[in-house]
C-alpha cells in the first residue's frame, strides 16, 4: 500500500502540482531523505515526455556544521552551482519541486549573523528565479517528505521508525493521495476554489477585520483592483498548476500601507531552523512597529529585517479552521502543512497575480495599487476556532466572512 501511494503522490506532484508538458526540463530540489520518492518523481516526469529531470540534494547534517564550523564570509556570498540550478531555468520551458521535510530546530543555537547573512544574500542570487516564479512565467511546486528529524519532532512519544511512517501516513491523508485518483480528485476541487474566489471578489472589499480570543485585533485594507486567487494559478502561457500540495487557502494581496492593529501568532513558526513560538506583530500605517515572542524574539526581529519591505505585509490568505489538516489536530511545523490549516498572513513580498492586470503593470501603477515589495515572503498562522473576520466593502456594507474560525 506503501509503494501504492508513493507511486500516486509522485503522480500528483508531476501532473497537478507541476503539470509537466512534453519537452520540459524538470529540476528537483530535496533532501537526501526524499530519495526514494525523487525516483517515483522522476519516473512520473518521464512519463509525462520530460526532456530532462535533474536532481539537487542537500544534507541537513551538513548544512548545520556548516554554520556551526564556517566563518561568516563563507555566508556572504553564495556558490555558483546553487544560484545557476535555479537561474538557468528560467531561460529555458522549464519547471521546479522542491521537496522539504526540514528538521524545524535545525539552526537551533547557530549564529544568527551567518543565518541572516545566507538568507538575504541567497534572495538577491536567485532574483532572476524569483522573479520569474512571481510573474508567473515558471511552475513551480512544494511537496513534503518525511525526515527522521522532522517526524520525531510532531510525534516525540514514537519511535523513530514509527514517527516517519506516521508522518507519512498524514502526508498521503492531507493531500488527498489516498483517492482512487487524486489528480482527477485536484481537478474537480479547482471549481470549488474558483467558486470561493468570485464571491470574494465580487464583494468588492474594502477592509477585513479580524478579531479572536488571543487579542488579534487587525484592519487590513485591499488594493481597489484585489483580486483572490487560489487552488492553483493560470501561467502566462495558460498552463494551470498547483504550487502547493496539499492546498487550502485562497489568498490576494493588501495595502502595503494599510494595516492597523495588533494581531498573535496562533501557531509557532519554523523560520530557517529556528522556531519562533507565541509571538505578536503590532502595525501602524502598515509597518510593524513592535514584534514580540516567547520564544527567538532576536529571530523574529531579524526576519522583519532582512530589507525594507519585510516589515510590512504582503499577503492576506483564508483557510476554514474546519479543514483536513487542522481536522488532525497535529502541529507539524511545516509551514507548508500549517498554512493549510489555518488562516495566514505573510511579511514580505506580495503576489502581483493578485492584482488585476497586475503582471503588465508598470512600476509606478503598482506603485498607486500601494503593495509591498521584499525579497522575502514568510507565511505565519492566525486563524483560530474563534476567529471572526468582517468585511467592510466599497459601498460601505459590513459582510461576516468568516465566524467560529468557519467560512459563513
Amino acid at each position: 500500500m506503501f509503494k501504492e501511494n508513493l507511486q500516486k503522490y509522485a503522480r500528483l506532484l508531476v501532473e497537478s502540482g507541476l503539470n509537466v508538458q512534453e519537452g520540459q526540463v524538470v529540476a528537483v530540489m530535496a533532501t537526501i531523505e526524499a530519495v526514494e520518492l525523487v525516483r517515483e518523481v522522476t519516473k512520473a516526469a518521464y512519463n509525462r515526455k520530460a526532456k530532462e529531470v535533474r536532481v539537487l540534494y542537500d544534507d541537513e547534517f551538513v548544512t548545520r556544521q556548516k554554520y556551526l564550523n564556517s566563518p561568516l564570509e563563507v555566508f556572504e556570498s553564495v556558490p555558483k552551482y546553487i544560484s545557476e540550478f535555479r537561474n538557468e531555468l528560467v531561460e529555458q520551458d522549464s519547471c521546479i519541486l522542491f521537496l522539504r521535510g526540514d528538521d524545524p530546530e535545525l539552526l537551533k543555537g547557530c549564529d544568527r549573523e551567518k543565518v541572516a547573512a545566507n538568507t538575504k544574500n541567497m534572495m538577491l542570487a536567485l532574483k532572476p528565479f524569483n522573479d520569474k516564479r512571481d510573474n508567473m512565467e515558471l511552475s513551480w511546486c512544494i511537496g513534503a517528505v518525511p525526515s527522521a528529524a522532522w517526524a520525531n519532532k510532531v510525534y516525540p512519544d514514537m519511535a523513530t521508525h514509527e514517527a516517519i511512517e506516521a508522518l507519512w501516513q498524514a502526508i498521503f491523508k492531507v493531500t488527498y493521495t489516498t483517492k482512487d485518483d487524486p489528480v482527477a480528485f485536484y481537478s474537480q476541487n479547482k471549481i470549488n476554489f474558483e467558486n470561493r474566489v468570485k464571491y470574494l471578489n465580487d464583494l468588492k472589499i474594502e477592509s477585513l477585520h479580524y478579531r479572536n480570543s488571543l487579542g488579534t485585533d487587525l484592519v487590513v485594507e485591499l488594493p481597489e483592483k484585489y483580486l483572490f486567487a487560489g487552488g492553483g494559478s493560470y501561467l502566462s502561457n495558460g498552463v494551470y498548476n498547483f504550487p502547493n500540495i496539499p492546498t487550502e487557502e485562497v489568498f490576494t494581496v493588501n495595502k502595503k500601507h494599510g494595516v492597523n492593529g495588533i494581531v498573535y501568532s496562533s501557531m509557532p513558526l519554523n523560520y530557517h531552523g529556528n522556531l519562533i513560538e507565541d509571538f505578536s506583530f503590532k502595525f501602524e500605517d502598515g509597518k510593524i512597529v513592535e514584534a514580540k515572542a516567547r520564544v527567538n524574539e532576536a529571530v523574529l526581529n531579524d526576519m522583519i529585517s532582512l530589507d525594507e519591505g519585510a516589515c510590512y505585509l504582503g499577503e492576506v490568505a483564508l483557510v476554514p479552521y474546519d479543514s483536513p489538516i487542522s481536522n488532525l489536530n497535529t502541529l507539524f511545523y511545516m509551514t507548508l502543512l500549517d498554512e493549510n490549516a489555518s488562516c495566514h498572513f505573510a511579511i514580505g513580498n506580495s503576489y502581483i497575480e493578485c492584482l488585476d492586470g497586475g503582471l503588465t503593470m508598470s512600476e509606478e501603477e503598482k506603485k498607486a495599487q500601494d503593495v509591498n515589495e521584499s525579497l522575502t515572503h514568510v507565511d505565519f498562522m492566525v486563524g483560530t476556532s474563534d476567529l471572526e473576520i468582517i468585511a467592510t466593502t466599497r459601498d460601505n456594507k459590513k459582510v461576516l466572512i468568516f465566524k467560529d474560525g468557519n467560512f459563513v
